[in-house]
């Protein structure tokens, strides 16, 4: 696949920390606005320029796009956001308690995209990808990188490591979630020799996460091309902003269920219904010790459920919150499709099992379900396939702050 550096806009050494935002898509308009109100360096600003205009506009006005466009140039007219000097690549680092992830930051080809040499495991929504792509558009700009992983190797692990040893960060500050995030910024020899081994060894990459945000960058390629009557390929908008993770160093966290209702049943009766699908048991055990299990929460109390997948199984099929989905989501509490049911919530592992109690002691849900994370084998094995993955089926942490490398055409 194609790796290539770029000379990007970088927040000046003293203006990382206030710069780096979490994803725009992690965050609604008022967390967003709660975040950021009194932060004005931070890149919400741009990502979620709503939070700066009145609550009667749409987030999805023009308005909020132009807001955006002010808001980016005047980071960079106050020397916020600056301009390298020259085309490079970065590492990015991240440390959350004992666990480290570090990707390769550098932009990755649109046609690469299209034609999956750069694999995708989701659907994206409609109107999300078309907010990003008006953003991107209007900014000239890709201000969030998309997650990629990839197969790692030796000889790219070796001049990573090397150049870590070797050389202090450029960026190293500790976000107020306790995640550490470092920055380097490599050598011209190591881009050379990186970008190559890309392109001789690792034949395919994978959207762990940012699928809206690749889509909206190819959209906006294919629109810049098509608009350009002196296209030749060369353009700075065929390339998007991408951070690499080899996949052995990634940490993949469960996305939990939790529903409103138990579609008029009482909870003895649904229980009752339960038992019959699964091999339940009473259970102190929150979170399910290995696939082919889930917790369950109701009435207060947890329980396990276990069962045997089918013989003929597809990678899909395998998945925990397929069978979940399949056997007992909708053909007992009739939630027929989870990506647009309002009677199901999605809960981020990084909350806890905690959190799904939180919800059914409440009274706001009936029984929430702690999964087991998907593997990233498990992910790479579906997209080499060309499925697609049930909605909300992997949370990735930490998650990656947008901000600290912009790419511009």
């Amino acid at each position: 696949m194609r790796l290539r550096s770029f000379q990007g806009l970088v927040p000046a050494p003293q203006y990382a920390a206030d710069v780096a935002a979490v994803p725009y898509d992690v965050v609604n308009r008022e967390e967003s606005y709660a975040l950021a109100h009194d932060k004005p360096l931070n890149l919400l600003h741009v990502d979620r320029a709503e939070i700066d205009l009145p609550l009667s506009v749409d987030p999805y006005a023009p308005e909020v796009y132009d807001k955006a466009r002010e808001n980016f140039l005047k980071l960079q007219a106050d020397g916020v956001l600056i301009r390298e000097s020259e085309r490079t690549l970065y590492l990015y680092r991240q440390t959350i308690g004992s666990h480290s992830q570090t990707g390769l930051v550098g932009v990755c080809h649109t046609e690469d995209y299209e034609k999956d040499v750069i694999k995708k495991h989701e659907k994206t929504r409609q109107d999300k990808e078309d907010d990003r792509t008006r953003l991107v558009d209007t900014l000239g700009a890709n201000t969030g990188p998309i997650f990629l992983t990839y197969r790692g190797t030796s000889a790219i692990d070796a001049i990573i490591q090397g150049h870590m040893a070797a050389h202090a960060p450029v960026h190293d500050f500790t976000a107020p979630d306790g995640v550490q995030h470092q920055v380097w910024k490599l050598l011209s020899s190591d881009c050379a020799q990186l970008e190559q081994l890309f392109a001789t060894q690792v034949p395919a990459s994978y959207i762990a996460d940012g699928h809206h945000r690749a889509a909206s960058a190819f959209r906006v390629s294919k629109l810049r091309r098509e608009s350009n009557p002196a296209h030749d390929g060369t353009e700075e908008y065929n390339w998007f902003l991408c951070v690499l993770f080899p996949g052995n160093e990634l940490k993949i966290l469960p996305y939990n269920r939790a529903v409103k209702d138990l579609n008029g049943r009482t909870a003895e009766a649904f229980l009752a219904e339960v038992s019959a699908i699964f091999t339940v048991t009473a259970t102190d055990v929150k979170s399910p010790p290995q696939p082919g299990h889930a917790s369950m929460y109701l009435g207060g109390k947890w329980y396990d459920l276990a069962w045997q997948p089918a013989a003929d199984a597809s990678p899909i099929d395998l998945l925990d919150v397929s069978i979940l989905q399949d056997r007992l989501l909708k053909p007992v509490l009739g939630i027929d499709d989870p990506r647009t049911s309002k009677r199901i919530d999605f809960i981020g592992g990084i909350r806890g099992t905690s959190e799904l109690e939180k919800l059914v002691d409440s009274g706001d849900h009936a029984v929430a379900f702690s999964m087991h994370p998907v593997t990233v084998d498990q992910l790479m094995a579906i997209s080499d396939a060309g499925q697609i993955m049930p909605p909300k089926s992997t949370w990735f942490e930490p998650k990656l702050r947008s901000g600290l490398f912009i790419h511009t055409f």
